[in-house]
């Protein structure tokens, strides 16, 4: 707690300040108090008269933020959520014009440079990249990672944040690396709720950062509430800080410094402040700052009111000590300021504040206004009454906004379909030039694509010597890894049992002892801090790569992968990047769990991450070549079953390439395109002998990643052969086999040369139960693949191939 365990060595330094310079930097703090009260103020009314769609804001927080500012250094990192605006206000992150610009969803970086326009207010981030993609010197500036409204999910990746500044200071090898680290000197600050101290996401963070010992500050916002749900049914003991005493250090181990200040309490949070940085900074100490006797005098958001769940008694104690009044008083009392002083302020500030806002609107319109203009010249040009009755209906909005217009422009070309005419060319072709706008301003970005784009990657070639040794599979990954950690300090790798044993698989054997405890190492288990630990190391310029033991414990990491890490490069639209490869291994092991190949589950909530599912270990190898070399996330899903199969080892295992997007003819055919990837592979080569010998062949696509799939076609073009399609996978019915089809039949035009109905074959609904048999029954077997192939061929000439169970 606050005042518990400080060495006089830690005890912060001050410079004697004359009265006047003391009561400059008060009345400084206060007029950024009272402004970013008056930006929630102002913020939820224009919320409420329907000018902005949602509003979250910061009162009741300001004075324990404008305590953190002032300790927050440049090469910091901020993990924080949706009720810091004053502390980005007084860091002189964040402007209020670019507040309300966010408020209005202005699409464009330079209005709202956290997001154009993409999350909803209060989501806070800086620009991290060049317009190339390149990374900015991160020590020039005080960094903020992109907010999610996830609660807690701001948590993992404080790690990474934190745990960079620790391998930069232990690690001479990146000591060039300044434009990421001043020597470890950096802290990462987290802010958090008080209610999602709940969540396990904090709980796990907590834990991995004592553990590690991570320079991390972690402040907790306690205003009593988890929107309608006091402390009493969120938390034991109705006190995160005392649930935790147990994480406090002592004199003889390690652990967190845990202090507990009042919100409303400004020397109080400044002097908590000061001394909690320093401890984290210099030591390398994690510490906890558990701010009690928050309020938050607008509740939780503009869509709904505080008063209905508060009592009258609650209501009357958060207004006696709302932390801007408190401060105000103290400010009286302690002559630091007349009243008639305050009031000057607070004047000033409402005409700054209620100016920037008017500013925002405008710029917004403005923005805006040229497409409503064009949109209507277009259409008054056009000889049609029920035309002019949609623009005159588009007219008589005061404020149109851009749903609006593009709606009336796409009814009137649906009204004159049958109308051919100069006018409605006109505006055909200006509609077809906006939607290339409308894509940057609302669907770019899923990818960064940057300069260093796994697309920009030279495609190098397995080489193989006369004497290029057969091994077991495992071994041409650990010497890929091997040859990648020689070539790259900045590489790191870490997962439960990476370490000491160099993983269950042996991928990282014995290289722990090369490159030491910095570079690879354990950690518990805990798959969501891994991911998010990550994605901060990988925000901060490393080349992490994180383990998750086996697939199906993706699901543990799920948030920090959906939420934050794919949607990163979109939600800041390009602004930063995370070049974080999770590596796991799944598909064909016997049993309910590991065995599992949730594909669809993957494909569908995690956009924004390359999806790569390599047949072998070699292919593996070149996968993890060309994502080392680039800067976007990737998941590889090796095959369990294959780490013992013999593969021949390439002479330059660490630097060939296998480019992403790219599908692979495994074996030429005649008959039937079948579609498949991972270990279901090898079952479907399997099935291709018996097949030959019944009279048919098989052409063998191998997309090797799902995401991105097969951008050259290849698929479509052996349907152009054979006619016939068959998709095999491992995962449910319905699930990645239904989006293989769709990227076959809609994306590549694979309709088309069909000349029969495409085919499916998947696992069971369930999972497959224990041991062989099981396995066989659930899962497709070269038996399921020679039948449903006969299939396609049976009903396409019956008279060859007769029904085989009639």
């Amino acid at each position: 707690m606050s005042n518990t365990h400080i060495k006089p060595s830690e005890q912060p330094t001050h410079t004697k300040l004359s009265f006047d310079d003391f009561k400059a930097i008060v009345i400084a703090d206060y007029r950024v108090a009272a402004e970013s009260r008056f930006v929630s103020l102002l913020g939820r009314k224009e919320v409420l008269t329907g000018k902005a769609k949602f509003g979250v804001f910061g009162d009741g927080k300001e004075l324990a933020q404008i305590a953190m500012a002032k300790v927050f250094q440049l090469g910091d990192w901020r993990s924080g959520y949706y009720r810091d605006q004053t502390f980005m206000f007084a860091a002189g992150i964040f402007t209020v014009y670019q507040f309300f610009s966010q408020l209005y969803a202005h699409p464009d970086v330079e209005a709202d440079p956290s997001s154009a326009g993409r999350q909803m207010n209060s989501h806070f981030a800086t620009r991290m990249l060049t317009p190339e993609g390149r990374w900015v010197d991160q020590t020039l500036m005080k960094n903020s990672a992109s907010d999610i409204s996830t609660t807690g999910g701001q948590m993992p990746r404080l790690l990474g944040f934190g745990l960079a500044s620790k391998l930069y200071r232990n690690n001479p090898e990146l000591a060039e690396l300044n434009q990421f680290s001043n020597g470890g000197n950096e802290v990462a600050f987290g802010t958090v709720g008080n209610a999602s101290t709940s969540e396990g996401v904090f709980l796990e963070a907590v834990n991995a950062a004592g553990v590690k010992q991570i320079p991390t500050v972690i402040s907790i916002w306690d205003d009593g509430y988890g929107i309608s749900v006091p402390n009493e049914i969120q938390t034991t003991k109705a006190d995160i800080s005392e649930v935790l005493k147990g994480f406090q250090r002592d004199e003889n181990g390690e652990g967190f410094e845990i202090f507990k200040v009042k919100g409303w309490d400004y020397p109080g949070l400044c002097e908590t402040y000061e001394r909690a940085a320093t401890i984290s900074r210099e030591q390398h100490i994690p510490v906890l700052i558990h701010v009690t006797e928050m309020t938050q005098p607008l509740g939780h958001s503009s869509s709904g009111s505080h008063e209905r769940y508060k009592s009258k008694e609650r209501l009357a104690w958060e207004k006696d000590f709302d932390c801007v009044a408190k401060m105000r008083a103290w400010m009286i009392e302690s002559s630091i300021a007349e009243e008639s002083e305050l009031a000057e302020i607070e004047r000033g500030v409402k005409e700054h504040v209620r100016a920037e806002q008017r500013r925002a609107w405008a710029d917004y319109n403005r923005a805006l206004k040229k497409d409503v203009t064009e949109a209507i010249q277009l259409m008054a040009a056009i000889p049609d009454e029920t035309v002019q009755t949609l623009l005159n209906e588009l007219k008589s909005i005061t404020e149109p906004s851009l749903k609006e217009v593009y709606s009336t422009v796409r009814r009137v070309i649906r009204l004159l379909r049958h109308v051919q005419h100069e006018e409605k060319k006109a505006l055909l072709s200006w509609y077809e030039k906006k939607q290339q706008v409308n894509h940057d301003r609302y669907n770019s970005h899923l990818f960064t694509d940057t300069v260093e784009s796994p697309k920009q990657i030279p495609i190098v070639k397995a080489d193989y010597g006369t004497d290029s040794k057969t091994v077991d599979g495992r071994e041409v990954l650990n010497a890929c890894f091997d040859a990648n950690f020689a070539r790259d300090p900045k590489l790191v790798a870490f997962g439960e049992d990476v370490g000491k044993i160099g993983d269950v698989n042996q991928g990282f054997a014995g290289l722990q002892a090369k490159y030491g405890e910095d570079r690879i190492f354990d950690t518990g288990i805990r798959e969501s801090a891994i991911i998010g630990q990550g994605m901060g190391l990988a925000m901060r310029g490393l080349r992490p790569i994180a383990e998750i033991q086996y697939i199906d414990y993706l699901v543990y990491g799920l948030t920090v992968l959906t939420d934050d890490l794919a949607s990163l490069s979109y939600r800041t639209k390009g602004g930063q990047k995370a070049p974080l490869i999770i590596r796991t291994r799944g598909h064909r092991l016997e049993g309910i769990w590991h065995s599992g190949s949730p594909m669809s589950m993957i494909l569908g909530s995690m956009r924004g991450i390359h999806v790569c599912v390599p047949r072998n270990m070699t292919q593996a190898a070149g996968m993890y070549n060309t994502l080392l070399r680039s800067d976007e996330p990737a998941l590889v899903v090796e095959c369990l079953n294959g780490y013992r199969l013999k593969e021949r080892m390439p002479v330059n295992v660490g630097e060939f390439t296998v480019p992403l997007g790219r599908a692979e003819i495994v074996r030429e055919g005649r008959d039937v395109t079948v579609v498949s990837y991972g270990s279901t592979l090898r079952v479907v080569q399997e099935a291709s002998a018996e097949l030959e010998n019944l009279g048919i062949s098989i052409e063998i696509v191998d997309p090797q990643t799902l995401q991105p799939f097969d951008e050259e076609h290849l698929c479509a073009q052996s349907l152009s052969k054979t006619s016939k399609l068959l998709v095999v996978d491992e995962d449910v019915p319905g699930g990645a086999s239904a989006f293989i089809l769709q990227q076959i039949l809609e994306v590549q035009n694979g309709y088309y040369h069909l000349d029969g109905q495409p085919r499916t074959l998947s696992a069971k609904a369930h999972r497959p139960p224990y041991g062989s048999d099981g396995d066989y029954f659930s899962k497709p077997s070269a038996d399921d693949v020679i039948e449903a192939v006969y299939a396609i061929m049976h009903e396409a000439n019956p008279k060859n191939y007769p029904r085989l169970f009639d």
